[in-house]
């Protein structure tokens, strides 16, 4: 009798991996928030006119231009020529996560509807794919899939399924994301450790948004794979040696890897990978380092021997990654304070409002939207 059973308890333990497997990807519960009203009567807001779709090559100036390895000086001619070469790219990523937003709050369908109408547009035209890039367009790329996709998130999860008289409209968009995830992939994918920086760790978050927009599992092993490389680079004292080489805005840099390190690994516990422990916590250790080093910016100068630029830290959204950090850790009682005091964090390069989705105990109204 025994004989007989082993097989079949191994058959049973082998589906029930396969079942596990095969289980949808998913956001964190917040994304599942239904629309909070049915709002009737005239808009404050209406659409806008639909910036053109860029189409062209990715080739963009550095605001970096003619700096030095560092890369930390900003050229400001090479930043407006860049601002004003991807003005179109940022009106979408930014009129997107503002509308769906909106739309969350006060369920008016032609915000929605605008919405998609753009997104639609721009995956008819095969947008952002051209073949012909730099490191600037590459990176536009990517930041652009990563606001798209995570503010499409909060409509497709939505407990009020929005998205379900559109199902055409979804299906276009959710092939464009595919196809430009599979172009981010590309991009930076298998890079050597002295050039894999924030950028990457930026990719892997649009790779992750992406993969739980459209439930690919290949595409949430590429993101897994390369948070493990982002994180397996921070030291025992908490630094990230990629962005310590970018001077004066070094510890500018460290917070600025944290946003999409802390969204990849949120996402990818809620779907049963957690990374919280990856290489003795690093993430733990780079997010204390960096609040350290805010209170004290001489921890960055002292390390690598220059004085600090606080001017991006003192905008409270550069710390909307404290929303996912601390659900995926214990914060301090003093960082739980300072996070409130700061609240609510929208940011439209992870898909809006991120209070509403981490801590919707602590949305105060409507501020900033």
């Amino acid at each position: 009798m025994q004989k007989l059973m082993l097989p079949t308890l191994l058959g049973l333990a082998m589906f029930a991996g396969s079942v596990n497997a095969a289980a949808p990807l998913r956001p964190p519960q917040g994304y599942f928030a239904p629309i909070e009203a049915f709002k009737t009567g005239e808009a404050k807001e209406n659409c806008d006119t639909m910036p053109t779709p860029y189409t062209g090559p990715l080739q963009f100036r550095s605001k970096y231009e003619g700096s030095d390895k560092a890369r930390s000086t900003l050229n400001v001619q090479s930043e407006k020529a860049f601002r004003d070469s991807t003005a179109d790219i940022t009106k979408l990523e930014k009129d997107t996560s503002k509308r769906v937003m909106q739309f969350m709050r006060d369920g008016r369908p032609e915000q929605l509807e605008c919405t998609l109408n753009w997104l639609v547009s721009w995956a008819k035209a095969d947008a952002l794919m051209s073949k012909d890039f730099n490191h600037t367009g590459k990176s536009m790329r990517k930041w652009a899939l990563g606001s798209m996709a995570s503010a499409y998130v909060r409509l497709k999860f939505s407990d009020s399924h929005p998205l379900a008289n559109h199902q055409q409209e979804s299906q276009l968009i959710e092939a464009w994301f595919n196809k430009l995830a599979d172009q981010v992939v590309s991009d930076w994918d298998n890079l050597p450790l002295e050039k894999t920086n924030n950028h990457s760790y930026w990719a892997a978050w649009s790779v992750m948004a992406t993969s739980v927009a459209t439930n690919r599992r290949d595409l949430f092993d590429w993101a897994v794979k390369e948070y493990k490389v982002g994180v397996n680079q921070v030291d025992d004292q908490g630094f990230l040696p990629n962005e310590l080489k970018r001077q004066q805005r070094a510890l500018s840099y460290h917070n600025y890897a944290l946003p999409p390190l802390s969204m990849i690994a949120s996402f990818a516990l809620v779907n049963g990978v957690d990374l919280r422990q990856e290489n003795n916590s690093a993430l733990k250790r780079l997010g204390d380092k960096v609040l350290a080093g805010v209170k004290d910016p001489q921890i960055f100068e002292q390390k690598n021997g220059k004085e600090q630029d606080m001017k991006d830290l003192k905008e409270d959204m550069k710390y909307a990654w404290l929303e996912p950090f601390c659900t995926l850790y214990t914060c301090a009682p003093d960082v739980i304070e300072r996070k409130h005091g700061m609240q609510p964090f929208k940011t439209f390069r992870l898909g809006g409002d991120l209070t509403k989705v981490y801590d919707p105990a602590h949305e105060k109204g409507n501020k900033g939207s």
